[in-house]
């Protein structure tokens, strides 16, 4: 949980902002004032600031200047319905982490909040209590996770640390990309240097220009000048304009040429890291990312599985998130009993660690005598879709979240079975019907193959 503070001086929007936060466990503070904003900053000292842009008593970017001045670790999330290029530009430059322009959906919000707290200076003095989103979390230095592909992951970070090579991370929306980022950052030797985030997505074309390349209103300040010495990792790449795409191309290009001549300024000094949560390979065929960028930032490709193809990493990921519950409420750290925990490794989860975090949390406040029951978790996870087999009056149930590749398989066993049913029980000639080969008719209803029968033909 992380102390938020939020100032806007129109009511609703404030009403709804804190709702929003408090919903995602935070404990808010909300005033209507820039001098109340000001009186709050200097008795919480919050972790995160929401602040309007103008707020009738005073500019949000004056309350920014003065958190910044006197709360460096205080991150500032800037809000205003009378949005410009060079006002966004203004407040990142003072160190807002990113601005959103009115009307916003709440979704947005919550997204940059989360973002925002997981910050390195965000909530420092409490780090366990920061919310965190990613798929695989970094918990005092380590990651978390069992399963082959972390440890894969690990291995690769072990390599690359000290490489200054660009890296793509490719991978679902949740599925740990930013995190995996943080790891190769902590791990280099550039780890007391900053670590500058940037989402394409969250920006307009022309304050993406400006943030990547500069502009009058910036000073000629640039996101690889506040980055400089340290990691930059570009978010959503995969949205970045075509006519960007060029000019970071060309950048990238000036980068590796000066390191390679030893005349890079400290401006330039960066580790460039990137994510996508498309593969960039099918925006080329359809002309969407230019394929000379592509292969400037993948030297070292990196993808990041979803949550559910590494089911071995739900339970520690769930004793992680019931620890972190525990110590915020003072309370036992509550036990998942067995019918719980099927059903946690059985959802599918396509919002991956971040749905199954919310899971967690909401079993927390449900759960009775220290024990999560079924009942506890999120309905999406229990309910399950019925599958009617008439042929051998059973019915299948698939847990709502499954792939839709699970429903598949299940209707062709079906549709299967009445083409060996028309065909009097003859698998040859329902292969033949279906248009598959034996074998796969075999596979496809989950028999084994008898290969020295097969073979004896």
């Amino acid at each position: 949980m992380a102390k938020v503070l939020i100032i806007d001086d129109e009511a609703a929007i404030l009403n709804l902002m804190s709702k929003s936060c408090r919903q995602q466990g935070h404990d808010v503070t909300a005033v209507q004032t820039g001098k109340d904003g000001i009186k709050a900053l200097d008795t919480i000292q919050p972790d995160l600031m929401i602040v309007d842009l103008l707020i009738g008593d005073m500019n949000g970017l004056d309350i920014i200047r003065y958190s910044e001045e006197n709360y460096p670790s205080t991150q500032v999330i800037m809000v205003t319905g009378n949005g410009s290029v060079e006002t966004a530009v203004e407040a990142m430059r003072l160190g807002a982490f990113d601005y959103l322009t009115k009307p916003f959906e709440l979704a947005d919000l919550q997204r940059t909040v989360e973002l925002s707290l997981q910050q390195p200076d965000a909530g420092a003095a409490a780090p366990s209590e920061q919310f965190q989103s990613a798929a695989i979390t970094i918990n005092t230095g380590g990651m978390i996770g069992e399963s082959p592909k972390v440890k894969e992951i690990l291995q690769i970070i072990d390599k690359i640390a000290e490489n200054d090579a660009p890296v793509l991370l490719e991978g679902e929306f949740g599925s740990g990309k930013q995190m995996v980022a943080r790891s190769i950052h902590n791990a280099s030797s550039r780890k007391d240097a900053p670590f500058k985030v940037l989402q394409c997505s969250a920006l307009p074309e022309e304050l993406l220009e400006a943030e990547l390349f500069g502009s009058p209103s910036s000073r000629g300040e640039t996101i690889f000048s506040r980055a400089a010495g340290g990691t930059i990792l570009l978010e959503e790449i995969h949205v970045l304009p075509l006519r960007l795409q060029s000019k970071l191309e060309s950048y990238l290009e000036e980068i590796s040429t000066r390191r390679i001549m030893s005349d890079l300024p400290r401006q330039m000094d960066v580790r460039f890291l990137a994510s996508s949560a498309k593969p960039l390979q099918e925006l080329i065929d359809a002309g969407s990312f230019r394929e000379d960028l592509y292969y400037k930032i993948s030297i070292i490709p990196i993808e990041v599985p979803p949550l559910r193809a590494r089911v071995e990493d739900i339970e520690p990921l769930c004793e992680h998130f019931l620890k972190q519950a525990a110590e915020r409420t003072g309370n036992k750290i509550p036990e998942i009993d067995k019918y719980a925990k099927r059903l946690l490794e059985g959802y599918n989860w396509p919002g991956n660690v971040g749905e199954l975090q919310n899971a967690i949390e909401r079993a927390c406040a449900f759960a009775e005598a220290g024990r999560i029951k079924p009942v506890d978790l999120p309905p999406k996870v229990t309910q399950k879709v019925e599958i009617t087999d008439e042929d051998e009056k059973t019915t299948h149930h698939l847990p709502i979240g499954s792939g839709l590749q699970d429903y598949i398989r299940k209707q062709e066993k079906i549709f299967i079975r009445e083409t060996l049913k028309y065909n009097g029980g003859s698998r040859e000639k329902a292969a033949s019907m279906l248009g598959v080969s034996i074998a796969t008719l075999y596979r496809k209803m989950g028999l084994k193959l008898e290969k020295d029968k097969m073979l004896s033909k």
